[in-house]
């Protein structure tokens, strides 16, 4: 068995259609306002000015530790910093490097419109806007980007931007060994007095003694040679440690800042230190970050300086504490060497009366040679560090592309505005077609019709209808009455007695003359003896389509001036008769509710099949109202597209409150070629009675005396309406 659509299921569908009918009525406002966003996009976007971009790539690496070589100490490896190139991207646009720039591209006088010289601070803003700078690809090298309306003055800045970071990280690098030479320097000095003193002293105890300068201890010494040795060898690793440790720590003491930061981190790794610091970086680039949406009175910006205030505070804390940690240990090493010393005086307490008096010579001079072979070392690393300083050294930053000279701008990107404009043009349109027609509450389907008014439509007539007199029954207008006729007889009347109607509309021009003329004709067509009275005594038109006079009529009777049988007029259809409205009376409203009237209209139906009696606008005046509560049937027309729903459930309420009986709804003036959804209601006979003329052409051209005798027949039929279906 067959599964019976739902009524969600045919919603669905109706919404598709609906859809579908707004895009073709809506059409030229859609297409107007496409064209309209197209063509401005086009017309902007060729109009506006040219930026181009030059480029240039770096490549970036870690600096090493300075400190560690000039101590003769091995550099430990070098923790991995995931904030590198952030970091980088900051100081490529820092103050410093900027300055350069602009000063080497003289950008204070090419950005100034009016050859006036701009600010350095101002110029400086600028270009950190006209500036790109971004990490390629997850990789060390760095991409400068400079933009600008002029392709040489790009390319300059971008290649100045390389060249002038490349010269501030060496400058940075030399300042850091030199810093690192001077502090060692300050610590040779002192050694050297130390070594002036101790040698003075050595050679006053050598003279109180009498000890030759060749003269050995162990001549003086009573100790086995192994044992001194030993103690004198312990003694002279542990000065060397104390001395190394010591210089250390008077050389980070000299230093401040992030250089003390590198500094301990190379010379005395600490994770903990080294986690503070990289937290430290981040809360910074987060500061630098966000200061440039929020601004620097943002509460959030405050609290985030608060906590970067908080981890430099921690990290002066944990700077001091490896400090403290460093002079433990120079405490330490000198502790050691102070037990070593005892025990060589120890060793040597043994010794005889008689070396005990060279033994503070012996020591004296052990001492200043340990002093001095310190020293010479410490001076042959500084000299060899002041030598590699004056020589060209390889920079950590490379230049690997040099910025060309574009050959084309890369703004505007005129296909893309132009496929922007036509998306956006056709996005407005439709969205603008969906608002308008959001916005138009005028009846424009049959679900419209049924929603507002609950009522049937009975029949979808098309756009620039004429009189069926004059189009002949074989025009497709003739087919849509025919089923509008169809419609009011098996579906819309009650039942056989109901033979006079009332055609209504709820404002003027809605087309209920014409369709209820047409309707009559059709009935009339069809063998029934139909009368159309004339009964809009405000605004009479149907003599018009009859071409007769409209000096005798339906107020003539009403007033006792003529007979009945004197007003009815014949028609080309015989079956077809017509009473005019007559001269117009001063108060249509007193005939029309006559006792006459209602009279007239039981006889009038007695003598004929179907009466038709028309009707002004029943919005406008009462007269449709009287009409409508004499009438068996009243069949509403209301026009496509013109009127507001709210006008049309009014002109319901107005039939149904004098007790007319409203059978439906006729749909007027529809345009077909316009709105597809209404093809299947009319457009199809427009395509059967095209066809069949086309056909039948085709068949006179075959046989003449065919078509003559086709002719004729037709004419036999149009007059005598004999042969014709009966609905």
């Amino acid at each position: 068995m067959d599964k019976i659509p739902t009524t969600d299921q045919s919603s669905d569908k109706l919404h598709i259609l609906d859809y579908w009918r707004i895009l073709r009525v809506r059409f030229v406002t859609i297409l107007l306002v496409f064209l309209l966003t197209a063509v401005t996009t086009t017309v902007v976007t060729f109009l506006l000015p040219r930026t181009y971009m030059s480029l240039s790539r770096i490549s970036v690496e870690k600096d090493s530790s300075d400190i560690a070589p000039l101590l003769g100490m091995q550099a430990g490896p070098t923790a991995f910093d995931p904030y590198f190139i952030q970091t980088e991207f900051e100081k490529i646009q820092s103050q410093k490097v900027l300055d350069k720039v602009v000063e080497k591209c003289d950008l204070t006088n090419k950005w100034d419109p009016n050859e006036k010289g701009l600010d350095l601070i101002k110029a400086r803003e600028i270009l950190k806007k006209t500036i790109d700078v971004r990490q390629y690809r997850n990789t060390s090298i760095i991409e400068l980007r400079a933009y600008d309306r002029d392709k040489e003055l790009a390319t300059k800045i971008a290649q100045s931007l390389a060249e002038e970071y490349r010269g501030h990280r060496s400058s940075l690098q030399k300042q850091r060994v030199g810093e690192g030479i001077k502090a060692l320097n300050r610590r040779m000095e002192e050694i050297n007095k130390k070594i002036t003193g101790m040698q003075g002293n050595v050679d006053r105890m050598r003279t109180e003694l009498g000890i030759s300068d060749a003269a050995g201890e162990e001549s003086y010494s009573i100790i086995e040679p192994e044992i001194v040795r030993r103690y004198e060898s312990e003694l002279i690793t542990a000065k060397g440690i104390h001395t190394t440790q010591a210089t250390l720590l008077e050389g980070l003491k000299a230093q401040s800042g992030e250089e003390l930061r590198a500094s301990i981190l190379t010379a005395h790794p600490d994770a903990q230190l080294d986690a503070l610091i990289r937290e430290l970086h981040t809360g910074e680039q987060t500061v630098a970050n966000q200061s440039i949406d929020l601004g620097e009175q943002h509460p959030r910006i405050k609290g985030l300086k608060k906590v970067v205030a908080t981890l430099e505070g921690q990290i002066d804390d944990r700077i001091k504490g490896v400090l403290a940690g460093l002079e433990l240990r120079v405490k330490s090493s000198k502790a050691q060497v102070e037990e070593l010393q005892r025990d060589v005086d120890e060793a040597k307490q043994r010794e005889s009366d008689m070396r005990e008096k060279g033994r503070e010579y012996f020591d004296a001079k052990r001492e200043l040679a340990n002093t001095t072979r310190i020293r010479d070392t410490i001076l042959l690393r500084i000299m060899q560090e002041e030598v590699d300083l004056e020589l060209p050294t390889e920079s950590t930053v490379e230049i690997i592309d040099d910025a060309d000279v574009p050959d084309k701008a890369i703004k505007p990107n005129i296909p893309l505005n132009i496929s922007l404009g036509v998306v956006v043009g056709l996005i407005l349109g439709v969205g603008l077609a969906f608002f308008i027609e959001y916005l138009d509450t005028s009846v424009k389907t049959i679900d419209d019709v049924e929603r507002s008014l609950g009522a049937a439509v009975l029949g979808v007539i098309p756009q620039n209808v004429g009189s069926l007199l004059e189009e002949g029954d074989e025009s497709p207008h003739a087919e849509a009455y025919r089923v509008l006729r169809t419609n009011i007889l098996f579906a819309g009347r009650k039942s056989e007695d109901q033979t006079t109607f009332s055609v209504v509309s709820g404002g003027a021009g809605e087309g209920k003359t014409t369709t209820m003329f047409n309707l009559a004709v059709v009935f009339a067509q069809q063998g029934d003896r139909c009368l159309i009275v004339d009964s809009d005594l405000r605004r009479p038109s149907m003599h018009r389509y009859l071409q007769v006079s409209n000096n005798i009529g339906l107020t003539n009777y009403l007033l006792g001036q003529v007979t009945i049988d004197e007003v009815i007029q014949t028609t080309q259809i015989p079956s077809l008769h017509f009473i005019p409205s007559g001269k117009l009376p001063s108060s249509s409203m007193g005939i029309l509710s006559s006792s006459k009237m209602r009279e007239f209209v039981s006889e009038m139906k007695s003598r004929y099949d179907y009466v038709f009696l028309d009707a002004p606008p029943i919005m406008g005046v009462s007269d449709a109202s009287v009409l409508a509560s004499m009438v068996d049937m009243c069949v509403l027309v209301v026009q496509y597209r013109k009127y507001p729903q709210l006008m049309t459930q009014r002109a319901k309420e107005m039939v149904t409150k004098v007790g007319g009986d409203l059978v439906g709804v006729v749909l007027n003036n529809i345009n077909i070629s316009q709105d597809s959804y209404y093809y299947y209601y009319s457009g199809y006979y427009y395509d059967y009675y095209y066809k069949s003329r086309e056909k039948e052409e085709e068949n006179a051209d075959k046989s003449e005396d065919g078509a003559k005798e086709g002719k004729l027949l037709a004419k036999a039929d149009l007059g005598a309406g004999e042969d014709k279906p009966k609905y």
